[in-house]
């Protein structure tokens, strides 16, 4: 589902930045041989830092691919990095961007033949998706579901892959069990719905207005609380009878560590892989999680190591991605919310800045390219 474009000439000027980091307006042009454009900030800020800047085309390594890129999507990784406050991991690229899809331009050496040039592939990476090309380890790639467009496939690798490995790696989730869902209309929110629904357990979720209600209702979501103006524990308890929740995935963090404890199970799992809204807890954490025999689980998914990422996306290759094909049942579907042509790249940012998005703001590349 798409549920708005944004669009404009691909010749335009290039943003000009902050008062902190001046930069000349200059008019954007298609790259020179051997180079490509790519969103780029020269310091740390807010999305006016950001421009499209020409640099160097990589070249894949050791068991790598070089991936046209048609699209790649926002994740409020990106937003914590263009701030300063979230490096790539060591070794990776410095461009913004933690997924992608589009065509396979090249080969490295000692790639084992599962993919050849021409191939419509998304990827999981670790920086780089917001440029015209970007390497890829092989095992990090998956191919494009038929009737998925590009749009759609660039919005299903960080995304998804998070819930499926905060559900099935970390979470362990089993049949019947009910998820609370936290921020239940974002991209990772609107994909554990439906993962937990294919996983034939139950998903509740919260968010801040009616309409991002609506959306987790659509895709699946057996109840939704507004955060703003309810209780969502008192809600959670009463939904279900009293017993509480099996799985909580939490991105807030430390505002909503009371009301979490509060609605978990007896042995349930609380699973944080993000900390909007700080990591700062006041009060009894570790006596009311004893009581409740509950645990803690973190995770992130951008600094895990090689192997573990193909491992992942080994799963979801056999587990998940055959029920994104039309015809498929249950049918899982990316939410898209809005695409952003690459020199649009500022508005996009201020759209997730302003938790306008209900799923994916997908950034697209320029159509010509050498």
């Amino acid at each position: 589902m798409l549920t708005h474009r944004f669009s404009s000439s691909f010749f335009t000027f290039k943003l000009l930045h902050s008062l902190r980091c001046p930069s000349a307006l200059q008019p954007m042009s298609l790259p020179s041989r051997g180079k490509m454009l790519a969103a780029h900030f020269d310091c740390p800020g807010g999305p006016e830092n950001l421009y499209v800047k020409e640099v160097m085309k990589p070249h894949p390594g050791e068991g790598e691919v070089l991936v046209k890129v048609s699209a790649s999507a926002l994740n409020r990784a990106d937003l914590l990095q263009r701030r300063g406050k979230y490096p790539p991991p060591k070794g990776a690229s410095d461009i913004l961007g933690l997924e992608a899809a589009g065509s396979v331009a090249g080969l490295g050496p000692g790639c084992t033949g599962r993919w050849k040039i021409g191939d419509a592939v998304m990827a999981l990476l670790s920086g780089g998706g917001q440029a015209e090309y970007v390497t890829v380890p092989e095992g990090h790639l998956m191919p494009v579901p038929k009737d998925i467009t590009f749009i759609q496939a660039a919005a299903i690798p960080e995304a998804w892959l998070t819930a499926f490995q905060l559900l099935h790696f970390v979470g362990k989730i089993q049949k019947g069990e009910t998820v609370l869902i936290h921020a239940g209309a974002s991209g990772v929110g609107m994909a554990a719905i439906q993962l937990v629904r294919l996983a034939n357990a139950i998903p509740i979720v919260t968010a801040g207005t009616q309409e991002k209600l609506k959306a987790t209702t659509d895709a699946g979501a057996a109840a939704g609380f507004n955060y703003k103006n309810e209780d969502f524990s008192e809600k959670v308890l009463a939904f279900t009878q009293g017993s509480g929740v099996d799985i909580i995935l939490d991105c807030v963090g430390g505002s909503y560590w009371e009301k979490n404890l509060s609605c978990l199970r007896t042995d349930g799992r609380w699973v944080i892989y993000g900390l909007l809204s700080g990591g700062e807890v006041h009060g009894d954490l570790l006596a009311r999680l004893l009581s409740k025999r509950g645990s803690i689980h973190t995770s992130l998914l951008r600094s895990r190591d090689k192997e573990y990422k193909e491992q992942l996306v080994k799963a979801f290759i056999e587990n998940v991605l055959p029920y994104f094909s039309e015809g498929a049942s249950p049918h899982l579907q990316p939410l898209v919310d809005s695409v952003y042509p690459l020199h649009e790249i500022v508005g996009a940012h201020r759209k997730m800045e302003e938790s306008k998005n209900i799923g994916k703001i997908v950034i697209e590349m320029p159509l010509k390219s050498p």
